[in-house]
C-alpha cells in the first residue's frame, strides 16, 4: 500500500467556495473566499478498510451522517491560498489519524525508588509530630 504522501486523494475532494468572515475589507461582501473541502470517507477508493475505520472513529465530529469529512479555510483573503490550507491540513489530519500509536509498556517502581519514597514520607510524618504543641 501506497503512504499518504504518494496518494493523490484530489481526484475525490469535492470543493465549495462562500463568502467569508472575517478580513477582506469590501471584497468581504463580493468574493467568495471561503473554502470547504468535503471527503468521503466511506467510499473511498484509496484508503483500505482499515484506514477508514480509523479515520472514522477518531474524526467522528467532523464526519456528517453521509461519511464525509468536512474542512473549512477562511483564514486567508485568497480562495486559491484558502483551497491550499484546507488541502494541506486534510493531509496533515490524515496522517495524524493513521500514524501508529506507541504501546505503553507497564513498568514499577524499582526497590531504592519505594524505599526512598516511604524514608521521605517518615520524615514529613516526624517534622508534623514536632510542629505540635507540647501538653505541659
Amino acid at each position: 500500500m501506497k503512504t499518504l504522501s504518494e496518494r493523490d486523494f484530489s481526484s475525490e475532494f469535492i470543493f465549495s467556495a462562500t463568502r467569508s468572515s472575517g478580513a477582506g475589507g469590501q471584497n468581504v461582501n463580493k468574493v467568495n473566499t471561503r473554502v470547504e473541502l468535503r471527503f468521503n470517507v466511506i467510499n473511498s477508493d484509496l484508503l483500505s478498510a482499515e484506514e477508514k475505520e480509523i479515520i472514522c472513529e477518531i474524526y467522528s465530529k467532523r464526519i456528517n451522517h453521509e461519511g464525509e469529512l468536512i474542512l473549512v479555510c477562511q483564514t486567508e483573503r485568497s480562495q486559491l491560498r484558502n483551497k491550499e490550507k484546507v488541502i494541506l491540513r486534510f493531509y496533515t489530519l490524515l496522517e495524524k489519524a493513521l500514524k501508529p500509536r506507541k504501546i505503553r509498556k507497564k513498568t514499577k517502581p524499582s526497590k531504592a525508588a519505594l524505599e526512598k519514597r516511604l524514608e521521605k514520607k517518615r520524615m514529613n510524618s516526624e517534622n508534623k509530630v514536632l510542629r505540635k504543641k507540647v501538653k505541659p
